[in-house]
This record gives C-alpha cells, sequence and structure tokens, in this order.
C-alpha cells in the first residue's frame, strides 16, 4: 500500500514538474555480502516506485576524509534529496561512525541518524525531523491495525540510537504512555505484561516469551536472529526477538520475521525520500536559485570605482557557488573571492535547457568607451537582484597593460562592478600568465628549432629528437602524427630511409615567414621591436622579432573558443607559426610542441567565478583583442552558464568594441563554433558618442570636453543618430531582436534622451530605454532587464552572414558591404599574395576576423557617423589556424596595444592597514 501511493505521488510530481525526479543517494563503504543485499533491496524499491537511485560504492580503503569529501559532494548535490550512509562501514581504517552520520545533511537524512534529527524527535518536532526509518515503519504498522494509540501503554525493549530511543520518542509524542526496557530491566516479564504496544528491538533471539504478552497487545518485532536449524539447507533459520509460535496466540496483531518489520523499513525510506523531495519542491522551485543579494548604499556624488568596490563586503565565493547549483567537487577556490569551475559540471548538466542568451555591444564608441561593461553588469544586477531571475554575466579578464595604461580597468564602473576590482583587474586566477608561458615556449621551440637545424647533420638530429634509451628507439605519439603527416607509415624508428628522416628531422623554417611572436602582458614600448640572437653561444644566428600583448597571443582565441580540453589540444596543434622554405604551413604540432602547451594550458580552461556588487554570479574567462581575434569572452563559459540558468534564465556576454567590430565576430565566430543561439542583441549607445558622430569636436582622453558634449544640443544628436541607425541595422541583419539601452550621462538632458530612445526605435530597434545604472546600480537599468524580458520572447531567426565555403575575397566583401557600408574592398599586392598562399594551404575555408579600427564604421578613424561610398583597403591578410579564423588588416590598423601617452607615475599602493589595494585604474 505504500508502495502504491508513493509511486502515486511520484507520479503527481512528474506531471506538475517535467523532469523531476526524488533523488536517492546510498553511500556505501566496502563490500558486505550483507549491505550489497539491503543496498540492493532498496535500489529495487526505488526503482518501482519512480526514485532515481544512486549507488556510490568507496573501496574498503577508503579513509575517513574521502568519505567525507563524498558526504559534502552529495549534501550539496541539488539532485539528491534522500541520503543514506549504509552501516556498518567495511574498513580497516579508522573511521568515526558518529561523526559520518552527522556529516549528512539534516534536511537529507532520510535514514534519520544524524543528531540533528534524534534532537528534533526527542523535542517532539515530529513535523521538522526525519524519523529512523525502522520506528517509522513500526508507527505505519500500528496505525495499520486501527488501534488508537493515544492513551495506550507501551513497552519498548531495546535502546538503540537506530531503533529504541527514536520507537520511544516516536511513541510519546503519539501520546502513549511509554516504558523502555533493556538488559539491565530486572522485571522485563512484569513490565511486558503490562503492554498495550509491545516493541522489541533487542538483538536476542526469542528472548521475549509467549506467555509474558498480555492478551490482546500489537506485538512489532524488529529482531533477526540466526539459530541453528538442521532442517534446513544452510544449516540455519531466521528468528526474531519474539518467540513467535506462542506469542501469536496471545497478541491480537503481530509481526513476522522475516517478512514485516523490514520490508516496512524499505518502504519508510522511501517514502522519507519522497517527503523531502516534496519539501525541496515547496522550498525551491525547480530550476530557481535561493541567491543571498547584496543591498547597495548609493551615494550621491557617486565616489571612484575602487571605493564602491571596496565598500562591499562580498560574499563567500563557495556561496556563490552553491547558490547557482555547483557541487563542491566542481569548484576550486582561489581565496575567498573566487574559484575555477571544472569542466565536469558541464558534462553533468548537458540534459539541462540552455537559458535565453544575449549579447550587450554598442555603437560606435569615443576614445573613452560608452559604458558596455558597466551595460553588462547593471543589467544582470536588474535580472537577479531586483527582478529575481536567474542570470550570469559572462566577461572578459582584461590585460595588465591598458589596466596599467590610459584605459584602466575593465570590471565595470560605478555601482555597476565585478568584484573585488583588483582581483578582477590584476592576476585573477594566472590564466593570462598561463598563456606568456605558452606562448613563449613555442616562440622558444621555433629559434631552437632553426638553430639545431642550421648547426647539425640529419643524423645527429635524429638521434637527439629519437634518442636511444636503454638500447630501445621509440617514435612519442606526436612524432607519429609528424610521420602521418609526411605520409610516411612506419613505427619503427630504425626503418626510416635517409630521405624519410631528413623529411622527419628538418622543417626548413624560412626565417622571413615567422608570424610567431613572444608576448608579455605589459604595454612596454621598447620590446616592439628587438633583435634576439645576439649570445655568442647563437653562433652568429640573429633575426629581428618583437614582443606583442599576451592578449594578443592566438593562444588566447584558441582559449576563448575550445569547447574542451581535447578541443583546446587539437587547436593548438594546428596554431601555423611559420612557413617552410616550400611555402608549406609549420604547426605547434610539427614543432613537438602540442602536449606541453596542452599542460601549461589544463588550469587556464577552467572558467573563473566572480560577482557583482549586488551578488550576481559572473564568469571572467578569456580576453581576446577585438581586433587581430573576436573580441568576446569563452564559449565554456558561456555553455556551463546557459546550464546553470536554466530554461527561463539569462546568460549575458560582452562583445568587445562597436557593433561593427565585436558583435560581427561574435556572431559569425563564435557562435558558429560553439553552436549557440542568440536571442537578443543589446546595443549601448551615449548622446556623447551619438554628438560626435553628428560632427561633434574630437573627444580625448584625459581633456575636458568641449561644451557641444555638456550642452543641449537636438541637431547634433539627430545628425549622429546615423550610427545608432546602421549599428541596429547591423544587428537586425542577423535576424536578432536589438534593445538599445541609452546610457545616460549627468549632462544628458530629457530632450537629448528622449530624442535618441525615439531615433531607435524609428531604426526598427524592439525597444529603447534610458538607464541610470552607473548611479545606481541594478535599479537603474529594471526597464532595460524588462525590455531584454519582452524581446527575449520574441521571434529570434538567427542567421550567419557569410557561408564559410565562399572564397576569401568574396566574405571579407560581405563584411565591408553589408556591416561596415564600404561601397568596395581593394586588396593591396600583400593581402592578394595571402589569399592565394592561404588558399592553396587549405585555410580558405575559415571565417574571418577584420582587423580595423574601432573608432569608425570605415577604415579612417576620423569618419565618423555612418559613412557610405568609400573603397575598404586590405593591407594584408593573417591566419590564426588554431583559433580558426583569417585576420585581414584593414588599411593603417595596428596588431598592437596603443602606447603609453605619458610617463608612468601610479596612484596605486597598498593599504597600510589592511593590505588592500588603496589608489585608480
Amino acid at each position: 500500500q505504500v508502495r502504491d501511493r508513493l509511486k502515486q505521488q511520484v507520479v503527481e510530481m512528474k506531471e506538475k514538474f517535467p523532469g523531476f525526479r526524488p533523488g536517492l543517494a546510498i553511500l556505501q563503504v566496502g563490500n558486505r555480502d550483507d549491505s550489497n543485499l539491503y543496498i540492493n533491496m532498496k535500489l529495487k524499491a526505488a526503482a518501482e516506485i519512480g526514485i532515481s537511485a544512486n549507488h556510490i560504492k568507496l573501496p574498503n580503503t577508503a579513509t575517513e576524509a574521502d568519505v567525507l569529501k563524498c558526504i559534502a559532494s552529495l549534501n550539496a548535490d541539488p539532485a539528491v534529496h534522500g541520503f543514506i550512509v549504509q552501516l556498518p562501514l567495511d574498513t580497516d581504517k579508522p573511521i568515526n561512525t558518529e561523526k559520518i552520520t552527522n556529516a549528512v545533511a539534516p534536511e537529507k537524512d532520510v535514514d534519520g541518524l544524524s543528531s540533528i534529527n534524534a534532537g528534533k524527535l526527542s523535542r517532539g518536532d515530529l513535523g521538522d525531523c526525519f524519523i529512523p526509518c525502522t520506528p517509522k515503519g513500526c508507527m505505519e504498522l500500528i496505525r495499520q491495525t486501527g488501534v488508537q494509540v493515544t492513551g495506550k501503554r507501551a513497552v519498548v525493549i531495546g535502546r538503540s540510537k537506530i531503533v529504541g530511543a527514536p520507537m520511544h520518542d516516536l511513541l510519546l509524542w503519539n501520546n502513549a504512555t511509554v516504558t523502555t526496557c533493556h538488559s539491565k530491566t530486572s522485571t522485563l516479564a512484569e513490565e511486558v505484561g503490562k503492554a498495550d504496544i509491545l516493541v522489541v528491538a533487542a538483538g536476542k533471539a526469542e528472548m521475549v516469551k509467549g506467555e509474558w504478552i498480555k492478551p490482546g497487545a500489537i506485538v512489532i518485532d524488529c529482531g533477526i536472529n540466526h539459530v541453528p536449524d538442521s532442517t534446513k539447507a544452510s544449516g540455519k533459520r531466521v528468528v526474531g526477538d519474539v518467540a513467535y509460535n506462542t506469542a501469536k496466540e496471545k497478541a491480537s496483531y503481530i509481526t513476522p520475521v522475516p517478512g514485516g518489520v523490514g520490508p516496512m523499513t524499505v518502504a519508510m525510506l522511501m517514502q522519507s525520500t519522497v517527503e523531502s523531495a516534496q519539501r525541496f519542491l515547496e522550498k525551491f522551485k525547480p530550476g530557481k536559485w535561493t541567491i543571498q543579494y547584496n543591498q547597495l548604499t548609493l551615494q550621491m556624488p557617486v565616489p571612484s570605482d575602487i571605493e564602491i568596490s571596496r565598500s562591499c563586503i562580498p560574499k563567500p565565493i563557495e556561496q556563490v557557488a552553491v547558490e547557482v547549483g555547483l557541487l563542491p567537487d566542481e569548484v576550486e577556490l582561489y581565496g575567498q573571492t573566487k574559484a575555477k569551475v571544472q569542466l565536469s559540471a558541464l558534462n553533468r548538466l548537458k540534459n539541462q535547457p540552455d537559458g535565453k542568451y544575449v549579447v550587450v555591444t554598442g555603437i560606435t564608441p569615443t576614445p573613452l568607451g560608452e559604458g558596455k561593461s558597466t551595460t553588462t553588469v547593471g543589467l544582470v544586477q536588474a535580472l537577479g537582484a531586483h527582478l529575481h531571475q536567474n542570470v550570469f554575466a559572462c566577461v572578459r579578464q582584461p590585460s595588465q597593460g591598458p589596466t596599467f595604461g590610459i584605459k584602466g580597468g575593465a570590471a565595470g564602473g560605478g555601482y555597476c562592478q565585478v568584484v573585488p576590482m583588483e582581483e578582477f583587474n590584476l592576476h585573477l586566477t594566472g590564466d593570462i600568465h598561463a598563456i606568456t608561458a605558452a606562448n613563449n615556449l613555442v616562440a622558444a621551440a621555433i629559434d631552437a628549432r632553426i638553430f639545431h637545424e642550421l648547426t647539425q647533420s640529419d643524423q645527429a638530429l635524429y638521434n637527439r629528437l629519437v634518442p636511444s634509451v636503454n638500447g630501445m628507439r621509440k617514435f612519442s605519439d606526436i612524432q607519429i602524427r609528424r610521420l602521418q603527416k609526411l605520409g610516411i607509415n612506419k613505427t619503427d624508428p630504425t626503418a626510416l630511409t635517409k630521405e624519410e628522416i631528413n623529411s622527419f628531422v628538418r622543417l626548413d623554417i624560412d626565417p622571413g615567414t615567422i608570424t610567431w611572436q613572444r608576448v608579455l602582458d605589459t604595454n612596454d614600448r621598447f620590446l616592439r621591436k628587438i633583435t634576439i640572437g645576439q649570445s655568442p653561444t647563437e653562433k652568429g644566428f640573429s633575426r629581428t622579432a618583437q614582443f606583442d600583448i599576451t592578449v594578443s597571443s592566438e593562444i588566447m582565441a584558441v582559449l576563448a573558443l575550445a569547447d574542451g580540453l581535447d578541443d583546446m589540444k587539437k587547436r593548438f596543434g594546428k596554431m601555423v607559426v611559420a612557413s617552410s622554405k616550400k611555402g608549406q604551413p609549420v604547426t605547434a604540432d610539427d614543432l613537438g610542441v602540442t602536449g606541453a602547451l596542452a599542460v601549461l594550458m589544463k588550469d587556464a580552461i577552467k572558467p573563473n567565478l566572480m560577482q557583482t556588487l549586488e551578488g550576481t554570479p559572473v564568469f571572467v574567462h578569456a580576453g581576446p583583442f577585438a581586433n587581430i581575434a573576436h573580441g568576446n569572452s569563452s564559449v565554456l563559459a558561456d555553455k556551463i552558464a546557459l546550464k546553470l540558468v536554466g530554461k527561463d534564465g539569462f546568460v549575458v556576454t560582452e562583445a568587445g568594441f562597436g557593433a561593427d567590430i565585436g558583435m560581427e565576430k561574435f556572431f559569425d565566430i563564435k557562435c558558429r563554433y560553439s553552436g549557440l543561439r542568440p536571442h537578443v542583441v543589446v546595443l549601448v549607445a551615449t548622446v556623447r558618442a551619438l554628438k560626435m558622430h553628428g560632427g561633434g569636436p574630437a573627444v580625448t582622453a584625459g581633456v575636458p570636453l568641449p561644451r557641444e558634449y555638456t550642452e543641449e544640443n537636438l541637431q547634433l544628436l539627430a545628425n549622429g543618430c546615423s550610427n545608432l541607425n546602421k549599428q541596429i541595422q547591423n544587428a537586425r541583419l542577423f535576424g536578432v531582436p536589438v534593445v538599445v539601452a541609452v546610457n545616460a550621462f549627468k549632462t544628458d538632458t530629457k530632450a537629448e534622451l528622449a530624442l535618441v530612445v525615439q531615433k531607435a526605435k524609428e531604426a526598427g530597434a524592439f525597444d529603447a530605454v534610458e538607464c541610470t545604472h552607473w548611479a545606481e546600480g541594478g535599479k537603474g537599468a529594471l526597464a532595460l532587464a524588462r525590455a531584454v524580458q519582452r524581446a527575449s520572447q520574441a521571434p529570434s531567426n538567427f542567421r550567419f552572414l557569410y557561408n564559410t565555403e565562399l572564397p576569401i575575397v568574396d566574405k571579407i566583401r560581405l563584411i565591408a558591404q553589408q556591416v561596415y557600408g564600404a561601397r568596395d574592398i581593394e586588396l593591396l599586392p600583400e593581402a592578394q599574395e595571402k589569399v592565394a598562399v592561404y588558399t592553396k594551404q587549405g585555410f580558405g575555408n575559415l571565417p574571418i576576423c577584420m582587423a580595423k579600427t574601432h573608432l569608425s564604421l570605415s577604415h579612417d578613424p576620423e569618419q565618423k557617423g555612418a559613412p557610405t561610398g568609400f573603397v575598404l583597403p586590405i593591407r594584408d591578410i593573417r591566419a590564426s589556424v588554431g583559433a580558426g579564423f583569417l585576420y585581414p588588416l584593414v588599411g593603417t590598423m595596428s596588431t598592437m596595444p596603443g602606447l603609453p601617452t605619458r610617463p608612468c607615475f601610479y596612484d596605486i599602493d597598498l593599504d597600510p592597514v589592511s593590505g588592500g589595494v588603496n589608489g585608480l585604474f
């Protein structure tokens, strides 16, 4: 009856909450036969009822720490509603059983063995605790008799924590008058004779005699004992603690052994699991997070970013992880405020539906930026802390070059920041340092290979590449791949001919074709052009080279686009670093460094978890350049976040620079590789930038704004809305609804803000709203959040701008004409040559990543508004084959970051009291 009732309850749960199932976990240590038997009974019962049961088996070598770690993981798993530790623990290690049972979360302790549940039971809080399954089953059997417990005299024999003591409490709080007897009770037969209800759990075969029992009593026998019986094949039979044959003549009801209390105990375990699942559903809506949000204390005027960041006390990052549904073993803590998330989380959540995918981009900006990062953070704070939606921000990690340069940090600003901002803007968890090490390993390998090939014979090279160890030569896996690439299908190093050895050992790199540079995460103008190989040990081999900034490394772009460790490794192997003198591409795999790169980057591939000022979660992961790379945070962070937020949640990510650059690359490169489809574009616009596009004076960092920007000028603003119109059209090219966020500054007038909203709607935006999040936090982006919610329900007919199978020139022309407004393109000789080379090398079907100025829709940063009729000059084309795109260099576009404009004088230091950071980014 109990099982049938539970089965029906589970069916009703599934109908009300599709995809939901009560979850039971059984943790076993060792391999005892009796434990295996009991566990199989429980698993069978769970399957019959519709409970998802998981049997976790630790070896008998498991330590107490191993068991506690497993318990912590199960405590945190939202799919587990009931959880038991199978006793006894079969291990020869010293393990404190009470410590183990008390480690189980009380709300999941369906065995009712923890001190908290036992305490609540003894105090009479029956509705707020779990009762041990055997006493609970005994009470259910008593109820089935129809006899009222209230006022009856009950006797319990036994005082164990599992049966006797909780049975006493349970009867007592059901209004029986209870006596507990035990091995020291001197008048046991007399006490038994008084019992209207007798529960026996003494563990002694047929200890209670039939003649002791009061006529008409209810007898519950919990004992399981083995006694000799020569008639049985096993030589023994199972009996209870009560002499059944004589007792049944006196009792009105009696449980048999076996077949009485045992099956009820299993049934009660199932009932407690279903009850726990029901409590879970009452407390947590499936897929709905329970988050503690931080309340902002707004000040006017708005303090500096670092002051606001330092005034906020972030939640412990492990709390954030629990709030969003991550398990303890999926989180690696880096102090109190940041953590890495294991990619195993994505595998665990693979069957969960994705949430809504929102990308934040902007109009063509001024050199000061128009607040995309601030808007991204403000939007997630509004959706999460104010509208109580599951929401994740996914943002790029900033480079220390711009952080210590004129641009400053990238954590957002005002009351919309990722915190702590100093952690965000500086080392974070060391990902950029790992990229620096990996990149420079490749650079060192290139020059070392050229040097050794210049100074050694084929045989000497071969002896060093495939050395004899204990008289045996063996090819490594990466060397086998090189041989296969050369068409040499041999695995015995002694079987190669002289010609094959020559092909194998000589990459024959043409130094003039080397595209791989050393990197450093600092803007150092004196490393932009250097000469390497000056030491006498290099035997006269020197060449001109350069240092780039770390975030421009192709390894950063690979990190951002990889969808797992294996994919990242494959992309590393494909990276082209130079060409041979015969014009063949030389890859990282040819150099033999692919595995080493994977080792250096194995931790960097895990997204970094942080939080906003208002306590909403943020993934900070990867930060590729937005000109020579695609300028978007990682695919992996987006994928994990989309699973965590669930189908009704939101993931908000940001694309670098304006919509013509970052957004186009987000769609045509990132979404193409990730397979993800966006639901909404948020286009950030400011009155300041639109006035610039309308013909206003130049806006220069560090220089006060001309009065045209601080006084109302509706005509100048209206003229500049041509850029807004074009960027809205660009977003709509891809079939995605556009919401314009007008980021309001204190110098903007109501009429100016209203004009931008009007023009945006006239240009085809789904909606346009004024935002004041910089000064008000999430509250100032509520209108934007509601507009995004509505837009996410609108049809999104996402499409790519071009088919990658088109010729290289055609793809470039499509971007130039449809996104930038150009009349045509012009390929300069070097670019024409590269088109032929890359097509011949098989790279012609890669997506295009235009390296163009972000300060204009055209190639000329001085051309503002929405210029048309221009011819876009393509100076050169380069390949990031591992990342998976070609990047044409447009006009005079540099591949390097801006140089410092003044001597270094950093207003930043450690606080002498707190040890924190004081100063400005």
